[in-house]
């Protein structure tokens, strides 16, 4: 009896390169994973208002980015990075990497998507429409064979020759740069990311997700759950969205992001920026 069964085999697609690269560094990072809940009804309940009203939906995504962009413009120093051994560059633009899946041009699987990094500048100058409506321009965007990130169009043929390079050329090629040189970083990946790993279901309750990057800060969206809470005297079912953020302990602590995850949550709970 053949006990292998049916399969299908491929090539390793050559995009997986730097993901894979990403993800080694990203390990190396000292990184300190904070787990939240926050309120967020009161900006779901907007956000539903203005889509009956409009029939025009706000992404949830982007009005996160959208919070982000001003706690971290209140507090530039959760978002610096070392240049060198002595000096640490705090960037007043708060630029955010934000995960797009993509389909993967020209594969033999039809539904094979990737998650492609796209790059929001200046964040926490836009408004959440404006964030929106780049967002989904984003993912709309057509996609040479290759390509690794949207927003920046790469020659197919050096993508795939990058891959196929040994880990010390590239390291000494790309990431060393990257993380040792903070200018050569925000341009090529911003200064925070973001991802979601909600999804899960509508009843499927809490999720938090721990991702690895090499950005200084780091958010990842999880599932939101409904669960009583207490508003004034009441208690009354509220709506709370599972949240981590990763800090960079080499360049900011304990006390300095407690006062960033304060400031962060009163602009969620407060629905900051849906007015605009």
């Amino acid at each position: 009896m053949d006990v292998i069964g049916t399969y299908d085999e491929r090539e390793f697609p050559e995009s997986r390169t730097a993901t894979l690269d990403t993800l080694d560094l990203g390990i190396k990072k000292h990184h300190i994973p904070l787990l939240l809940e926050v309120d967020v009804t009161e900006a779901r309940e907007y956000m539903r208002v203005l889509k009956s009203r409009t029939g025009e939906g706000l992404s949830f995504t982007a009005w996160v980015m959208k919070c982000i962009g001003q706690a971290v413009s209140e507090h530039k120093h959760i978002q610096a990075m070392r240049k060198g051994r002595t000096r640490l560059v705090l960037f007043d633009d708060v630029d955010i990497s934000v995960v797009v899946e993509r389909s993967v041009a020209h594969s033999d699987d039809p539904s094979e998507t990737l998650p492609m990094p796209y790059v929001v500048r200046k964040a926490n100058e836009k408004s959440v429409r404006q964030i929106h409506n780049e967002i989904r321009s984003a993912q709309e965007e057509s996609l040479e064979a290759g390509e690794v990130q949207l927003g920046a169009r790469r020659n197919v043929r050096l993508t795939m020759a990058f891959a196929l390079m040994p880990r010390f050329v590239r390291n000494l090629l790309v990431w060393r740069r990257l993380t040792k040189d903070p200018f050569f970083a925000k341009r090529t990946m911003g200064t925070i990311v973001v991802t979601s790993v909600g999804g899960f279901g509508k009843d499927s309750g809490y999720g938090w997700g721990i991702p690895i990057a090499i950005h200084p800060l780091v958010f990842a969206l999880g599932n939101i759950a409904r669960k009583p809470g207490i508003v004034g005297e009441e208690i009354t079912i509220r709506e709370y969205l599972s949240l981590t953020v990763l800090f960079d302990h080499d360049v900011t602590d304990g006390a300095p992001v407690v006062r960033f995850v304060r400031r962060f949550k009163e602009l969620l709970e407060s629905s900051y920026g849906l007015d605009e």
